[in-house]
């Protein structure tokens, strides 16, 4: 493969754009199904309470620790061979799973959540590969546009969960069958992406900052931050809610309701996303969603009624789109094509590490940190608040510095 072929191609983006949002809209199906159901089925398997969330909390740990293979071999054989790895990852993750709801076994259950989080690496690099053959003014767009395929994910998923999760005498192991038929059929959309692979670098190329000299770039930095904080912090709730809905008296269907229209708030925005970005700037929309996920954690505080449970929610998606989608395109132009895959690699490693740490935290606060599920649930968003603080005040920092050292 020759450079030339990193040369911007936007008629090419758009067609692998239109590729990764189907992949977003019916791969992507299977979080908004897992998440929904995963504390639910590990409260009913779990030896404690507490550790009801452990599923949810090895998914996001096992993206994790997946980040960096997955980002190398990308980079090593291209974008096509990552997202078959992590369809093959979601097939094991679904059966695994469903092999251990049949015989009632927690450490099989996690094992195959840890297997579903190689699907949830790759799938996290769908917005990355839409900005690979993308101009300059097209990079937002083409990445907002493929996080907008998660908008029928968010229809897609809870209502298969309706259906599936008591189709069987096992509850939620029919879900599970389905988690297992989305990444198979799902993978084959994966022969239409046209994507180059990386060219093998000459001997005398440059090879790039270090991982160390990248995280010292003020503007790496800071979206790094923003994403972690703004990804964490929609996983330590929304993993709570399911719990949260449930424990204050309403039914499984109600939390398969706001957890729907919670994914379609995360996705919904991204037809506008990137619009927004190139006119007002990237740093004022990552603003706007530290400010949008603040309001709803102050939803929330306010009650435990339905209602409640669903502006909450609905503004905690609005909050991660802008928040997580402009720091994505923040980074994706603060580093050069041969630096890529380390950069991609280690964003991820940090930010699903941060996410790993919320999703831990979400059992714990909702489940042991008072005697009832209001309770755990005001504990649950009070612990946002330092988070906001710390990526607000990075942003702020980032703004105040000038532009020379902030791409330095």
């Amino acid at each position: 493969m020759s450079s030339s072929e990193y040369i911007p191609d936007d008629s090419r983006a758009k067609r692998n754009v239109m590729v990764l949002v189907a992949a977003q809209a019916f791969l992507g199906a299977q979080m908004p199904m897992i998440f929904t159901i995963g504390g639910l089925a590990g409260q009913s398997l779990a030896p404690n309470v507490c550790f009801a969330t452990l599923p949810i909390s090895l998914i996001v740990l096992g993206s994790m620790l997946s980040a960096t293979p997955v980002s190398a071999i990308m980079q090593k054989y291209g974008r096509r061979a990552g997202f078959f790895l992590g369809a093959l990852g979601g097939t094991l993750g679904g059966l695994v799973g469903a092999i251990g709801l049949y015989y009632a076994s927690f450490p099989l259950f996690l094992l195959g959540s840890f297997f579903t989080g190689l699907y949830m690496s790759a799938h996290g690099f769908y917005r990355f590969a839409a900005a690979d053959t993308a101009s300059d003014a097209y990079r937002p767009k083409a990445i907002s546009y493929v996080m907008a395929g998660g908008l029928l994910s968010a229809l897609i998923g809870p209502q298969v969960v309706k259906v599936t999760a008591d189709a069987m005498v096992v509850p939620f192991m029919g879900t599970y069958f389905a988690v297992i038929a989305v990444n198979v059929v799902g993978a084959l959309l994966f022969f239409l992406l046209d994507i180059p692979k990386p060219p093998v670098p000459a001997q005398d190329a440059p090879r790039g900052r270090s991982r160390a000299e990248l995280l010292k770039t003020p503007r790496i930095a800071v979206a790094v931050i923003c994403a972690m904080v703004s990804y964490a912090l929609m996983n330590l709730v929304m993993t709570s809610t399911p719990l949260a809905v449930v424990g204050c008296g309403f039914d499984k269907g109600n939390a398969a309701d706001v957890v729907s229209l919670h994914v379609l708030a995360m996705y919904i925005p991204s037809f506008f996303t990137g619009h927004l970005i190139a006119r007002f700037g990237v740093e004022k929309i990552v603003a706007a969603g530290l400010v949008i996920l603040a309001g709803a954690g102050a939803v929330a505080l306010q009650g435990v009624q339905l209602e409640n449970f669903f502006i909450a929610l609905v503004l905690l998606g609005v909050g991660w789109n802008f928040g997580f989608i402009g720091a994505t395109t923040m980074l994706a132009g603060a580093h050069e094509p041969h630096e890529r895959g380390r950069m991609q690699g280690l964003n991820d490693l940090i930010v699903f590490g941060g996410v790993t740490v919320a999703s831990f935290a979400s059992g714990g606060l909702m489940n042991c940190s008072g005697g009832d599920a209001q309770t755990g649930w005001t504990a649950v968003n009070l612990a946002m608040a330092p988070f906001l603080v710390l990526a607000g005040g990075a942003l702020i920092w980032m703004v105040l510095r000038p532009r020379e050292q902030v791409a330095q």
